[in-house]
């Protein structure tokens, strides 16, 4: 049951709520045709809680098919595994505005235990208001279980975005959903492309788990378990475990799959979103039709026409899809690499033009199925060639800006590999070091710089002066050896407000053939170079190529993103203008990465520079009892 609040204030804005225990949040007022005149405060409440796949409110799904949809029914791809959700719904509310509404967002935290959260805006510059950010220990205190904590911003740039817990593996168990900030026509640049932009055409992909996320973690990390996904969700739906079917024993059933209605003969922008989780590039496409790319992670560039894409965690894609086909029904693909590909996980839902029968589509499905041919956009490791289109190939449609500038103020080298070093937290140097374990147990370390980050004991955005000097580092670590010995800090890169800085980011790629989305918080970088050098490269090899000009930079209206992988073996160069004052965290987006330490923070600016927070905003931090 929807419940809306109007208030009519001085000036044309409205304010509207989404009730707490929303079901059709579709039916949100925010979701509207834009209009340059009026602006809104769109208003949501996020309960999170711990909850369980084909739950009670279930019923008999899968073998009634209706009762898959029923209100707090989470399917998944069948099995059934403990998860987190918002408001009993995987994906989480979506959420649709229009540029220039404001957000607010009150989070609920009903996890049992003592589990924080924090929920961050992906891709959201967070402009003015980087408390918001959302990011634990760095922007704010985690939320504490039995409370509350009111999200309020305004985001700066049309675009597709996402919004995902920011806490531990909660992302992965199943708190995250759709931002979409759309534009007016007169705004939008690929206005006559396409003829519906429609709430129901987001997709969300994502590898999903047979278990809750902490207990792979567990096993991985300290009992030699393996990390590959096991399936994969579209929308939070998937066909995956088999059931035997109640109505005829001899054949088999699975819960349903996602399905998009389009009308023959018309247009339609998709925006497409991974929320990938662990080393899984996605590649992306629908049977029988091409897809014209038109953004990425919010920023328009010139259309590209491909068969098929790859889209690694974290990124996003706004494409337009043209319904020429005959009327049937057609597969939806996606389909999981690197450690996606040891399970062959993959997922398909279902393209319906109107008229077509209710009958799944007669191509088969699976993980070879998958596979398409033809022009394929943001390859997975290898070198360009007329099919394999990097993403530096997009043509940014933004003029070109100060970060574009023939020399940065400042340049930041950064070295990642897996690295063969005793962490205390996994091998202990004493009890079991990695060269008295069996091979099976090794764990190598995801680092930048040899450095493994660790969050401060309080947000240094709001407490700076309550973090230990000596927590802090850059990529000296006052003359350690990192290289042999293990070294974790709050590892921090400062710039001065409104720098041009360039990051060289070199995946080393000696120990595995893997990958690093690198996602920037606070802002959107151009890349301004690619490459793919060998199965294995150095920054030394990086450093020298450059010196001796074998490496360019493109820098007329290079693409922008806040996302991108790092080929392996190769490197990627990137560039911000930095006016936006805060502390940013600048991090791989697979999980098990980013929460071993594969990240650095940004800081942009003084402390003195940097927005105040708001009136009596959460502190957190170390304490120890004293006699007075």
């Amino acid at each position: 049951m929807l419940r809306v609040l109007v208030l009519f204030v001085s000036s044309p804005v409205l304010f509207v709520m989404c009730n707490h225990q929303l079901e059709d949040y579709r039916n949100h007022p925010c979701i509207r045709k834009c209009n340059s005149s009026v602006q809104m405060t769109c208003e949501y409440n996020f309960t999170v809680e711990y909850y369980h796949t084909l739950s009670k409110a279930c019923f008999n799904c899968p073998h009634n098919v209706t009762d898959c949809a029923r209100p707090h029914c989470v399917a998944a791809d069948g099995t059934k595994r403990g998860i987190i959700t918002v408001n009993r719904m995987v994906p989480g509310p979506g959420i649709h505005i229009c540029q220039n509404d404001t957000i607010v967002v009150n989070v609920y935290n009903r996890l049992e235990g003592s589990d924080g959260l924090t929920i961050h805006w992906h891709g959201i510059s967070q402009r003015l208001t980087p408390h918001m950010d959302g990011v634990p220990m760095l922007t704010q205190c985690a939320i504490p279980t039995y409370s509350s904590f009111q999200y309020r911003f305004k985001p700066d740039f049309p675009g597709t975005y996402f919004w995902h817990s920011h806490s531990g593996l909660q992302r992965m168990d199943g708190v995250f959903g759709a931002l979409v900030i759309r534009q007016t026509d007169d705004n939008e640049p690929h206005f006559g492309l396409y003829d519906h932009d429609l709430p129901e055409h987001t997709i969300i992909i994502n590898d999903w788990l047979d278990e809750l996320a902490i207990n792979r973690f567990t096993r991985h990390h300290h009992a030699g378990g393996d990390n590959k996904p096991d399936s994969m969700l579209i929308n939070g739906k998937g066909s995956y475990l088999k059931f035997s079917n109640q109505h005829n024993s001899n054949s088999k059933i699975h819960t349903p799959p996602e399905t998009l209605t389009v009308e023959q003969g018309k247009r339609y922008r998709i925006r497409l979103i991974s929320n990938g989780l662990l080393n899984c590039p996605i590649q992306f496409s629908i049977d029988n039709h091409t897809l014209i790319v038109i953004a990425t992670d919010g920023y328009p560039v010139q259309p590209i026409t491909v068969e098929s894409l790859n889209v690694f965690a974290g990124e996003r894609y706004d494409i337009v899809l043209h319904t020429t086909q005959s009327v049937d029904n057609y597969w939806i693909r996606a389909r999981g690499e690197a450690g996606c590909a040891v399970k062959k996980a993959h997922q398909e839902a279902i393209l319906h033009y109107q008229g077509a029968t209710d009958n799944q589509p007669k191509q088969p499905t699976g993980y070879n199925a998958g596979l398409r041919a033809g022009k394929l956009l943001n390859p997975y490791n290898k070198a360009e060639t007329k099919d394999l289109i990097p993403v530096t190939r997009l043509v940014s449609l933004l003029d070109n800006d100060k970060a574009l500038s023939k020399t940065p103020d400042k340049t930041i080298y950064m070295s990642m590999d897996f690295n063969k070093i005793d962490n205390y937290r996994f091998h202990d140097p004493v009890l079991y070091p990695i060269s008295a374990v069996e091979r099976s147990q090794h764990l190598y370390l995801p680092q930048i710089n040899y450095i493994s980050t660790i969050l401060p004991p309080s947000p240094p955005l709001t407490q700076f002066k309550d973090i230990p000097e000596d927590m802090l580092c850059n990529a000296t670590v006052g003359g350690r050896n990192c290289s042999s010995e293990y070294c974790e800090c709050v590892y921090v890169e400062k710039v001065r407000l409104g720098d041009v800085v360039e990051f060289v980011i070199v995946d080393e790629g000696k120990t595995f053939d893997a990958n690093h989305p690198m996602h920037l918080h606070g802002n959107s970088y151009r890349v301004v170079g690619m490459g793919k050098i060998d199965r294995s490269t150095t920054l030394q090899e990086v450093k020298k190529l450059d010196a001796a000009g074998n490496i360019t930079r493109n820098l007329n209206r290079s693409v922008i993103k806040d996302t991108v992988t790092i080929p392996d073996g190769g490197y990627a160069i990137l560039r911000i203008h930095a006016t936006n004052p805060g502390f940013w965290f600048f991090h791989c987006h697979i999980d098990f990465h980013a929460e071993v330490g594969m990240g650095l923070v940004l800081q942009v600016g003084e402390i003195g520079q940097m927005p105040k927070s708001p009136n009596n905003f959460p502190k957190c931090g170390n304490w120890k009892f004293t006699d007075h």
